[in-house]
């Protein structure tokens, strides 16, 4: 069995697809994005990863490692925490490679693995956030619609200052809204997909993602607004 905490000592081969360090002082915008796989060669490579074949796991960490490290440094503080998590996204993948069923996809499953190691760090940090009220968010009532207006970072990015603004308006976000417009707009992961990998109802994803919205919103506008007085 591979060691949880070391797992180049029990399987040197690891090496092989251990994420690598990035430099993330510039922001999310330095990460390189791989092409992203397509289902049937993802399918192949997860089946070959099942049988413990280093090269095809090297290949999906090299598809998704920059995608789960840019949604875990916008949920935890520290780029080394980033980095840590981000890892261990990878080795926890790599245990239970063999009992991934693929009844949700590769990225549904790898990002579940991230959440829940993001909400474990924080909760053993004892960091506390305060939480924005969800009043129109009742997980066992009719879920209300919301117009889909997509947070588009490409459309709202237009310096360093804004995307600052931008990044502050993340990091004081509530945890609970931050994770699915993260996951929703930042990684196009269906409504059905972050509730499944969040454990929430569809109806819930999308009141909070609403509110996150308008938080950013809210932060981009009263920028702006300042500019137009200056």
């Amino acid at each position: 069995m591979v060691n949880p905490r070391g797992p180049g000592v029990n399987n040197p081969g690891f090496e092989a697809f251990k994420p690598h360090k990035m430099d993330l002082s510039l922001g999310v915008r330095t990460l390189p994005m791989p092409p992203r796989l397509d289902a049937q060669a993802e399918r192949d490579l997860v089946e070959l990863a099942r049988r413990r074949n280093l090269d095809a796991f090297g290949r999906i960490v090299d598809a998704y490692q920059a995608r789960v490290l840019g949604f875990v440094r916008r949920m935890v503080k520290g780029q080394e925490d980033a980095l840590d998590i981000t890892q261990e996204v990878f080795i926890r993948a790599f245990q239970a490679m063999d009992r991934f069923d693929g009844r949700c996809g590769l990225k549904t499953w790898l990002f579940r693995i991230a959440y829940n190691l993001c909400v474990d760090r924080s909760r053993r940090s004892d960091r506390s956030a305060t939480e924005v009220s969800l009043e129109f968010s009742d997980p066992e009532s009719e879920p209300r619609e919301f117009a889909d207006d997509r947070w588009n970072p490409e459309a709202v990015i237009l310096g360093d200052e804004l995307h600052g603004i931008v990044e502050a308006a993340l990091a004081n976000m509530s945890p609970k809204l931050k994770t699915v417009l993260l996951m929703h707009d930042g990684e196009e992961m269906a409504y059905e997909e972050i509730a499944e990998t969040v454990g929430i109802p569809v109806g819930t994803v999308k009141s909070r993602l609403f509110l996150a919205r308008n938080h950013l919103k809210t932060a981009i506008e009263s920028y702006r607004q300042g500019e137009t007085h200056r």
